[in-house]
């Protein structure tokens, strides 16, 4: 943001059509840019909130916790262990904020640091019935799963937060055909950002605080 050539005026703009949801190319259209800037310049305000949500402190409580994978080809395989497909993990707090991470596999040497680092003890933790969650009946957590082969709900026991959460990402991230892996981090950062922070209003005000110290 500090070497950035653009007018305050122009960066506004791209400002407010990044919490809209636009496109790098379609905003560069609108806003008058190259869209190699405005392309720059997105890449650079999902950065900011990477390293924003980053810091924020563990999540307690009831916290709901699945795995899903995102992009690869349409054609062949698919769900768990998908060729081409991109493994996330993702936390969510119930009435609260959602925490994901793209992860390398779905096993248990990997799942476990991160809901130790990311989960203070004593929460109740609620999965589906995935193997490499079993390590959590030993675990400092109170651990509860549901068996989606039989039902999807058992009174409290679900994980539906945690799901729906995967569908508006995936909802999100359609409209860009198609993600570079090497950026996808930054991506679903930003999909947990707006989760978190449902209000527009709120989305532009943090960002331009998070512009404003970048600048500083």
């Amino acid at each position: 943001m500090r070497k950035s050539r653009l007018s305050a005026s122009k960066q506004a703009k791209l400002l407010e059509h990044f919490v809209a949801g636009t496109t790098a190319r379609t905003a560069a259209e609108l806003v008058g840019v190259n869209k190699t800037t405005a392309a720059y310049y997105f890449h650079r305000l999902r950065e900011l909130i990477y390293q924003a949500l980053e810091q924020e402190a563990p999540l307690c409580g009831e916290i709901e916790v699945d795995e899903s994978y995102f992009g690869g080809k349409r054609k062949g395989k698919r769900g768990r262990g998908a060729a081409g497909k991109v493994p996330v993990f993702g936390l969510l707090k119930r009435g609260g904020r959602v925490y994901a991470q793209v992860i390398p596999n779905a096993a248990s040497d990997t799942l476990m640091p991160i809901m130790r680092e990311k989960i203070l003890p004593d929460s109740i933790v609620y999965t589906d019935s995935l193997p490499s969650y079993n390590v959590l009946d030993v675990s400092d957590f109170r651990h509860y799963r549901i068996n989606h082969s039989q039902l999807f709900a058992d009174r409290d026991n679900h994980i539906n937060g945690i799901e729906n959460f995967w569908n508006q990402a995936k909802r999100h991230l359609r409209k860009f055909n198609g993600v570079p892996k090497a950026h996808f981090h930054l991506f679903l950062k930003e999909c947990e950002w707006r989760f978190n922070n449902p209000s527009p209003k709120t989305q532009l005000k943090q960002l331009r605080q998070w512009v404003r110290s970048d600048m500083g």
